[in-house]
């Protein structure tokens, strides 16, 4: 195993952040001697990043952690643009409106992750729209696009694998790449940062920034990239069968977030405690030797971890107690989903199907009649019998509420309003 000089890499090698890097050497001993810079960018376009993004969002913190400076760049120049890595269809353009109000949504998560500060390592964060909005076209295309191969441009994968499924490519979209290495080198240049990070699949787009920087100031920096990030059956991370696992409380409850990493694959107990949580690896390869039943002692520390750097600990506590009452003692619990229904309208009875669509447990009418036929839906823990089943006030339990359940892990209550 190489010996490696910095905090930074070591932490990163050991705990499985590490894939690719333009120069480890040179960045090791840079790491080990100096205070270094990193940036990764964050376009914005959603209200809030979800468990996808938690995997950078960690990096930047272990960076921080071992004694350098992070930079989360927003893209509110490149959202405007859009990423076409990994993607068959264009996205969406987005308004002025749309991209500010994504923008103060994402900008929640990273003040649970990072400290920010005026100090040395304090992390900043900073907007690309503020220099790329400011570009005159030709002048630049004159300046800088004469760096770029067309020929390179078109091998890299956000292209290659797009064009090979002969889906389209806007102008628009192709010159994406170009501001994302017209990024790295303004970032140099403000605040001397001489490290780009981000997904594998960013490897191309990190290599047209280091290049460029090169090129153009004859300044040496460097990129690294994380591994492609899927869970052991190939399911992609951040998504549940329900939609997406956000990173903001008013997107998704700290009881939801903790479930989605309870229900994490045995296969991937101890990859995800590596990179999701800051337990120590005596601690962690104790844990992933768990086998049988125990090895969900492993889950609910790993859920418990994830959901208190995320929500905080006493929401994850609460979350686990929940989780505790509603599964091994079979009460309602006092954090689960609730859905507010009107007196009136509950003591006319509601069919079973739809109740379970207003609870969030299924996506559609259709969805829930499918749960109840397969023998997944209960109502107070016995099981719905027919679709229609009328649920009205003579449900409700001495607490004054009634549960709903799909399936073993996924549960609402109802709650009678007047």
């Amino acid at each position: 195993m190489t010996q490696y000089k910095s905090d930074f890499i070591k932490t990163i090698e050991q705990r499985g952040f590490l894939h690719q890097c333009t120069d480890l050497k040179v960045l090791d001993e840079q790491a080990s001697s100096t205070i270094i810079t990193a940036y990764i960018g964050f376009d914005c376009t959603a209200p809030s990043l979800h468990a996808g993004s938690l995997l950078p969002i960690m990096l930047l913190r272990w960076l921080q952690k071992t004694g350098h400076k992070p930079i989360v760049l927003m893209g509110g120049g490149t959202t405007k643009i859009g990423d076409p890595t990994g993607k068959d269809a264009s996205r969406k353009i987005l308004s002025e409106d749309d991209i500010a109000a994504n923008m103060n949504g994402i900008k929640q998560v990273f003040e649970k992750f990072l400290d920010f500060n005026d100090g040395p390592t304090g992390a900043v964060m900073v907007n690309n729209a503020d220099w790329l909005e400011k570009l005159e076209y030709i002048g630049f295309l004159r300046d800088y696009g004469k760096h770029f191969s067309v020929n390179r441009m078109l091998s890299f994968d956000s292209v290659k694998l797009r064009l090979e499924r002969e889906q389209p490519m806007s102008f628009l979209e192709f010159n994406y790449m170009i501001f994302q290495a017209y990024d790295f080198l303004e970032l140099n240049r403000r605040f001397d940062c001489s490290l780009q990070m981000g997904g594998s699949d960013q490897w191309g787009n990190i290599i047209n920034g280091v290049e460029l920087t090169r090129r153009v100031d004859g300044k040496s920096v460097n990129g690294l990239t994380t591994p492609l990030l899927q869970t052991s059956s190939g399911a992609k991370m951040g998504k549940s069968a329900d939609g997406a696992i956000w990173l903001n409380d008013d997107m998704l409850s700290a009881y939801d977030y903790w479930q989605y990493w309870r229900n994490t694959e045995d296969a991937d107990v101890g990859r995800f405690l590596r990179l999701f949580t800051e337990l120590p690896e005596e601690e962690i390869t104790a844990l992933e030797n768990l086998d049988g039943v125990a090895i969900n002692q492993a889950k609910k520390m790993l859920a418990t971890e994830a959901t208190a750097m995320c929500h905080g600990r006493d929401a994850a506590r609460q979350a686990e107690e929940t989780a505790r009452k509603t599964f091994e003692e079979g009460a309602s619990g006092d954090k689960l989903p609730t859905i507010d229904i009107a007196r009136n309208t509950l003591d006319g009875g509601i069919a079973a199907y739809e109740l379970l669509r207003q609870a969030g447990l299924a996506t559609s009418n259709g969805d829930a009649r499918r749960l109840i036929k397969g023998g997944g839906a209960r109502i107070n823990d016995v099981k719905i019998e027919n679709e229609t089943q009328p649920i009205s006030s003579d449900d409700l339990g001495d607490d004054g509420k009634i549960k709903l359940s799909a399936g073993k892990k996924r549960h609402a209550l109802i709650i009678v309003v007047d």
